[in-house]
This record gives structure tokens, C-alpha cells and sequence, in this order.
């Protein structure tokens, strides 16, 4: 059992709750919040984000990219802990049940939440998986703000009643860049390792320290853009409360990352982590207050 629960990596499953919770708030605001969408719409995400960490376990393993050298946490394949056939029927037991939650929403609202469905298994499984993964490409940081950003935290709103106003569309832009700066801390971590079995990450394109500037530029972006929105009235004022989540982004400038020891990156990943996930209870908070 601690095997699988390592498989599904649960450190990651924030980058799929935040854009649900902001999304039941910013339904909330407006009237439209109901338990039974804001359930099956966090059990969907939180499946699809399981169903895509059992996929990547799995390929990864196949294309040599986890080998005996990694850092960071292991991973199940590589080491021999699962067997591939049983994690990818893991995988698609975990889409199936985020497909059941699709249904049940495409009934309320509509076929909408099928188009979202497809589009986000799709992804997952285009990440690492066929012929020409993308994540293999330095496209992963785009699809993560695509799909963890505007599909997650728009689509998710629409299964209330249909709608997504204007202001959860740019809602979507921060967090979506976000939880981009995860996987960016990511594949900072694994620079050297991705280069070596050519896993072509945008830190692998632009180098060691462009990423790294790229990556703390990200968030700040994100910041800033939280604070203008707010003040000119295109979010609601309370949502200027997830900019406090950048006092976590101060201990992170200061790590001592060293290019010739990747294990002074893992902090990087674990703190981006928390900010994004205090950054989403923040907007929230602030949408509901």
C-alpha cells in the first residue's frame, strides 16, 4: 500500500485541489455553489492528477529517464516496487472513475464537461506517453498552465450551472502559472539527469540559470498580476490575499543552489508546492469574505 500511495504521489495532488477550491468559492460568490458538483469535481481532478502520475511512473521507467541515480523521491517502476501492466490498469481505473464524474456533471451542465474530460485525459496521457511526448519537448510548463490553470479552474466552475465569469477565466492565469513553477522546480532538480537520457525540459533548453530565473520570474508573475487585477477591478478585491503567499517565496531566493549538487534543489520543489497550495486557500478566503 505505501507503494501505491508513493505511485500517486501525493505531494502533488495541491496542483489539482487549488483550482477546484477557488473555482467553489468564486461559485459561491455568485450564488451557485452546491456540494454535489464541488465533490465530484475534486474527485475528478484528483483522479485525472493520480491517473497522469501512474502514466508518467510507468513511461519514464520504459524510457529510461528514472535510472538508479536519481534524486528525489523513488519511483515505483524503476525501482521494481510495481509491476508497469499493474500501474497502467491503476491508470485507467483512475481515469474511468474521473470519467464517471464526468457524466454525472455532463448531465447537469451539460456535453461541455465531456469536452473537458477528454481533452485533460488526452494531455495526461500525451505528457510522456506515445510516440512524441511533449514533456520530452519543453512543452510541459505550457500544458500545466493550460490544463492546471484555465481548463482546471474555468471547467471547474462550470460545473455548477453552466457559467464562468469573466474574472474565474483570470483566476486561471495565476494559478495556472503556478503550478507551471512546480513543474519548472521539477525539472530544475533533474537537469543534469533529463539532459543525460534526453528528456528535453524547458530547464534542459535554456540552461541552468536562465531556468532558474525563468522559474522565480514565473511566480512573481503571478504575484503581480494578482495585486493589478484586484486593484482595477477585474477580480474582486479579496482576491489581492493570495500576494501574502509570496512572503514563502523569500526563503526559496535564498537557497544556496549549488548546479554541481542537485540535491540543494529539492527544497525548491516542496516550498513551490506550498506556495501555490497557500496561494489558492488565500483567493479563496478572499472570494468568500
Amino acid at each position: 500500500m505505501r507503494d501505491w500511495i508513493a505511485a500517486a504521489r501525493p505531494r502533488t495532488l495541491t496542483a489539482a485541489i487549488v483550482p477546484v477550491v477557488v473555482a467553489g468559492a468564486a461559485a459561491r460568490r455568485s450564488g451557485a455553489f452546491e456540494w454535489t458538483p464541488f465533490w465530484l469535481t475534486l474527485l475528478g481532478a484528483v483522479s485525472i492528477q493520480i491517473a497522469a502520475n501512474f502514466a508518467n511512473d510507468a513511461s519514464d521507467a520504459q524510457r529510461g529517464a528514472d535510472p538508479s541515480d536519481r534524486i528525489g523521491p523513488p519511483r515505483m517502476v524503476a525501482t521494481g516496487r510495481l509491476a508497469a501492466p499493474s500501474v497502467w490498469r491503476a491508470c485507467w481505473g483512475a481515469i474511468t472513475l474521473a470519467a464517471f464524474c464526468g457524466l454525472l456533471l455532463t448531465v447537469r451542465v451539460g456535453p461541455v464537461m465531456i469536452l473537458i474530460g477528454v481533452a485533460s485525459v488526452l494531455a495526461m496521457l500525451g505528457y510522456v506517453g506515445g510516440p512524441k511526448p511533449y514533456g520530452y519537448r519543453g512543452l510541459g510548463e505550457a500544458f500545466v498552465f493550460v490544463f492546471f490553470g484555465l481548463v482546471g479552474t474555468v471547467g471547474s466552475r462550470l460545473a455548477y450551472d453552466g457559467r464562468s465569469p469573466a474574472f474565474v477565466w483570470w483566476l486561471g492565469v495565476p494559478i495556472g502559472l503556478l503550478a507551471a513553477a512546480i513543474l519548472m522546480a521539477n525539472n530544475l532538480r533533474d537537469l543534469p539527469l533529463d539532459r543525460r537520457v534526453g528528456k528535453r525540459t524547458l530547464a534542459v533548453l535554456l540552461g541552468d540559470r536562465a531556468a532558474i530565473n525563468l522559474f522565480f520570474g514565473t511566480i512573481w508573475a503571478a504575484l503581480a498580476l494578482t495585486l493589478v487585477l484586484a486593484v482595477v477591478g477585474i477580480e474582486p478585491i479579496g482576491v489581492a490575499a493570495g500576494i501574502a503567499s509570496g512572503a514563502l517565496v523569500f526563503p526559496l531566493m535564498r537557497l544556496p543552489l549549488r548546479p554541481d549538487d542537485r540535491r540543494t534543489y529539492v527544497p525548491l520543489l516542496a516550498g513551490t508546492a506550498r506556495i501555490h497550495a497557500l496561494y489558492g486557500a488565500l483567493v479563496a478566503a478572499g472570494l468568500l469574505l
